[in-house]
């Protein structure tokens, strides 16, 4: 079995006085604020009395070791957010990896160069083996860049670990040739790093404005896989935030050894994540910064482009055993959305047992909470609904070519899932507002998850596993270590790491 190298762990994880944080506005607080329900993955977290004081207007700062101790257990759960003071952007090297396109080069140069904030930092170009070098060179030079150059093509990780090397500041932005950041993007992502125990920034990617969008364009605008939402947050495997792509990224040169596997063509960057999160260090998302990217909306190149996404899933998942399941439920869920799609009175009534069921142990475990019985039924009801949800994305997106066997053989089947993804197709449309009608909405989301899939089981043949094909089920107890490990939402939000805030005070 395949696995990731090991990096180094972050030297401490104290806060510096003054660091700010502020709770997530989704989290959940009982009316005496000592319970908290929310974070990332969810969880369920108490808080002392004194805890909850200081949280009564949703945010507060570092002033001494109870409170940075509090700070960090909200931050590590995905509770809180930081608010740190101002960081000098002055100190950090931009690094582009590129293979030909130069005219993209020199508008991502001139960009850099036109920002307060990044005109005079060193940039490194590392031509990645163009066919043609002369343009490539001719725009860094233009933009007093400094040029590295692979003879011949070895990939953008190995592109960036060359930049690496020879960046000399504390900090390294790496972007890709094809983004335009938007006017100061860089100093949100800097700012994260007064964390002494963050690793990595990123920023929302979005699409760039185009003068006469087409159907993939708008697609794009709200369901690229690079865009991760607004929503700020700590990235963790396992949770709804898992991974940020490399199109940008900041990080910190000491935390990340070598850097990217240079072996990895696609999902270098989920490694990464994986990697620094095994080690210790903390990710963090920051939406606040914004960085345009050039889709591609060509048909054929861009379902190859997510085919090629979907080959990267079989060596995620050797070198990360369980961390990137298609599926991750806890076994109680699993076992009532299965007796559902059976059908009939019996199976009916034994799924609405299980989930009974769930309901009482979550409300036995939450006693203090302001509504236990009706708290303990929605949170069962909505991993119900979570883990309902991934299974459907399992059937059309990983294991498609499974349900196509199944629904072939039975009518039933057929029925179910012919249903079952248009309807899902028609609610992400509302959620998603995609400026497409619905049918064209829904066709588009089920050929991207059918050129995923067909990478998937692609790269699985070649690598002779079904690693990234098996699901995973959630432990009744979460296993040891640091916290932030636990369930995503599909699982038992009551059997999450449990954090009493007041034992640290």
């Amino acid at each position: 079995m395949t696995t990731a190298p090991g990096l180094p762990p972050p030297p401490g994880t104290g806060l510096p006085y003054g660091f700010g944080v502020a709770l997530d506005g989704q989290v959940h607080r009982s009316r005496d604020g000592r319970l908290l329900l929310g974070g990332s993955p969810p969880r369920l977290l108490r808080i002392s009395a004194a805890a909850a004081r200081l949280l009564a207007d949703g945010r507060f700062t570092v002033t001494d070791r109870a409170t940075a101790a509090l700070a960090r257990r909200l931050l590590d759960a995905g509770a809180a957010h930081p608010r740190p003071p101002a960081h000098a952007p002055g100190r950090a090297t931009v690094v582009i990896p590129v293979r030909d396109r130069a005219d993209l080069l020199d508008r991502l140069l001139a960009d850099l160069r036109a920002d307060p904030q990044t005109a005079d930092l060193p940039v490194l170009v590392v031509d990645d083996g163009s066919r043609n070098p002369a343009p490539v060179a001719d725009a860094a030079r233009k933009h007093g860049a400094r040029l590295l150059v692979h003879p011949h093509n070895r990939g953008p990780a190995a592109a960036r670990n060359t930049g690496l090397r020879h960046a000399r500041t504390p900090y390294v932005a790496f972007c890709d040739s094809d983004v335009r950041p938007e006017a100061g993007w860089l100093a949100p992502l800097l700012a994260q790093f007064a964390d002494p125990a963050v690793a990595l920034a990123a920023p929302r990617i979005v699409a760039v404005p185009v003068p006469r969008p087409g159907r993939l364009d708008r697609y794009e605008e709200v369901r690229s896989p690079l865009d991760m939402g607004a929503r700020e947050g700590p990235v963790v495997p396992l949770s709804a935030l898992a991974y940020v792509p490399s199109a940008t990224i900041v990080v910190r040169r000491s935390a990340i050894g070598t850097g990217f596997a240079p072996t990895m063509r696609v999902a270098e960057d989920v490694d990464l994540c994986h990697r620094l999160h095994a080690a210790g260090w903390r990710l963090r998302y920051v939406p606040q910064s914004r960085v345009g990217h050039q889709h591609r909306t060509d048909l054929r190149s861009w379902l190859a482009q997510r085919a090629g996404y979907g080959t990267g899933a079989a060596d995620l998942a050797l070198r990360h055993p369980g961390q990137v399941p298609p599926l991750y439920s806890a076994p109680w869920s699993l076992a009532a959305c299965a007796l559902l799609l059976r059908g009939g009175p019996v199976p009916v009534t034994a799924a609405a047992a299980l989930t009974a069921a769930s309901a009482v142990r979550l409300t036995r475990r939450m006693p203090d909470a302001d509504a236990p019985v009706r708290a303990g039924t929605l949170l069962s009801l909505a991993a119900l609904r979570g883990t309902a949800e991934q299974l459907l994305r399992c059937a059309t997106r990983h294991h498609w070519p499974l349900a196509a066997a199944a629904a072939a053989g039975s009518t039933r089947v057929r029925y179910v899932l012919l249903v079952a993804a248009v309807a899902e197709g028609l609610v992400d449309h509302r959620r998603s507002g995609a400026a497409l009608d619905p049918l064209t909405y829904t066709a588009i989301r089920r050929l991207d998850d059918l050129a995923y899939g067909w990478g998937v089981w692609q790269g699985a043949w070649r690598r002779r596993t079904t690693a990234p094909l098996v699901p995973r089920l959630a432990r009744s107890r979460p296993p040891k270590g640091r916290r932030g490990t636990a369930p995503p939402p599909a699982a038992d939000p009551a059997r999450q790491p449990r954090t009493n805030l007041a034992r640290q005070q």
